[in-house]
């Protein structure tokens, strides 16, 4: 097998050199994090499941007319997606009251909020990953004026499809984070989604009983941390049931 030349490597993924020029092979991880790297931990098969579950919905994505780096899966841990000048940002989509916000501002863990709400976070692990204001944005030069409208309707747009798209399979979708990146096209700069969508950077509950089915499970120390990543590629219909033992395997060597 050639060896390829790794180009990052961060708390879930690494990135490798792509085969063809301004491509890039996306590796998922069963390593787990919570409070930037403060605590860490392997969800077994979790890296098996992201893929899958990202592939699935970047694809979706793609369908309804927003660009994503998402090319195509290559085998059971990797994707192929297109090399992008990430923006310094972290884009965080809240509908229901989880997470840091209720700590910030003393709300009800699962209050719905009046609207969904879009925040920003420089995406800087030595400073915490920072709430900013969209002024600081331009005026440091980190994303322009028009990359942040184009940024906010992708996200309002995504957040609005997923959130019918899980409604169907009995999930709530009750906050997300996406990254965007510049795709360089003939001299001229794209905005596309990148990065992943799965139970790693989102919050999903179940309709009905309110269960956790995403990294909070880890974080806080719920138990079935694996069986939840599980649940969501279950009821999306990626993984049947007879193919979970597979996702034990740790090399993406051979396609599915």
């Amino acid at each position: 097998m050639t060896r390829r030349r790794q180009i990052y490597e961060g708390k879930a993924k690494i990135l490798y050199e792509g085969p063809e020029p301004g491509t890039i092979v996306q590796y998922f991880k069963d390593d787990a994090t919570a409070g930037n790297g403060a605590k860490k931990g392997i969800i077994t098969g979790k890296g098996v499941l992201n893929n899958r579950i990202s592939e699935y919905l970047m694809s979706q994505i793609e369908d309804i007319g927003i660009p994503t780096h998402f090319i195509r899966r290559l085998n059971m841990r990797e994707q192929l997606v297109k090399a992008v000048e990430i923006i310094p940002l972290e884009i965080v989509v809240r509908n229901v009251a989880a997470g840091s916000i209720v700590k910030r501002l003393g709300l009800e863990e699962g209050l719905r909020l009046p609207r969904p709400l879009v925040e920003y976070y420089l995406k800087n692990d030595d400073l915490n990953d920072p709430l900013v204001l969209e002024d600081y944005i331009t005026a440091f030069n980190w994303a322009t004026v028009q990359e942040m409208d184009e940024i906010v309707t992708y996200t309002l747009r995504i957040n609005d499809f997923l959130s019918g798209l899980l409604l169907g399979v009995g999930i709530k979708l009750i906050d997300f984070k996406l990254e965007f990146g510049r795709y360089w096209k003939d001299d001229e700069s794209h905005i596309v989604l990148a990065d992943e969508i799965s139970p790693d950077n989102c919050r999903f509950w179940d309709i009905e009983s309110g269960e956790k089915l995403d990294k909070d499970r880890f974080r806080r120390d719920l138990g079935k941390v694996e069986e939840a990543y599980q649940e969501v590629a279950r009821r999306l219909k990626i993984i049947p049931e007879s193919n979970i033992e597979s996702l034990k395997g740790k090399e993406g060597l051979e396609s599915i």
